[in-house]
């Protein structure tokens, strides 16, 4: 199998989904859409559930390296949870995080075929966020203060995406934020 070929495909289905949705995703019109057969699609992922669960480890991948691309190298708490805020809550970002709460309310409803999704739905974050608060916090501190910061950017998307009040929540994120970065000042996690 040709390795760049298949993910210079997957990018194009997960770019695909991300513009449709994956509720519809069916391999005809995601094959005409790209240019190849049915068969080309399913020589390279499998079955639909299988190309299901590459797609979203793609985005899931694409996702974080963008982030960590934001942060730069070995960020704080505040620098890795403004990079994550900044990202996500960018407008052209919009359609890739609706796909992603539309998955996420998927997958709670059918766990066992969205396994490796919720796998790492949160630990993923939870790792680099507990990470950004330094060696010397800790543990138990680190991981709730990264629930709370995971917790509280995906709400505040959420309200974004479903009201399109960016004011309002942006004004909110600058507020929590700025109890992120009051902490790291005082030396707090």
């Amino acid at each position: 199998m040709d390795h760049q070929r298949r993910a210079e495909l997957l990018d194009a289905v997960v770019d695909y989904t991300v513009e449709h949705g994956f509720s519809e995703l069916s391999w005809r019109p995601v094959a005409a859409a790209l240019g190849v057969s049915a068969t080309t699609l399913v020589h390279h992922f499998g079955t639909k559930e299988q190309m299901l669960e590459t797609i979203l480890g793609r985005l899931r991948e694409r996702m974080f390296v963008a982030t960590s691309d934001t942060a730069g190298e070995q960020p704080d708490l505040a620098t890795a949870a403004r990079a994550v805020w900044t990202r996500t809550s960018d407008p052209r970002q919009w359609p890739e995080f609706r796909l992603f709460f539309a998955v996420y309310g998927r997958a709670l409803q059918a766990p066992h075929q969205f396994t490796d999704f919720l796998d790492h739905v949160v630990a993923d974050w939870m790792s680099a966020l507990v990470d950004a608060q330094g060696p010397n916090t800790d543990p138990a501190t680190a991981t709730r203060t990264a629930t709370l910061v995971i917790a509280t950017i995906r709400g505040l998307l959420l309200d974004l995406l479903a009201t399109g009040d960016q004011a309002r929540v942006q004004d909110t994120a600058e507020s929590f934020l700025a109890t992120l970065e009051q902490s790291a000042d005082t030396g707090g996690a």
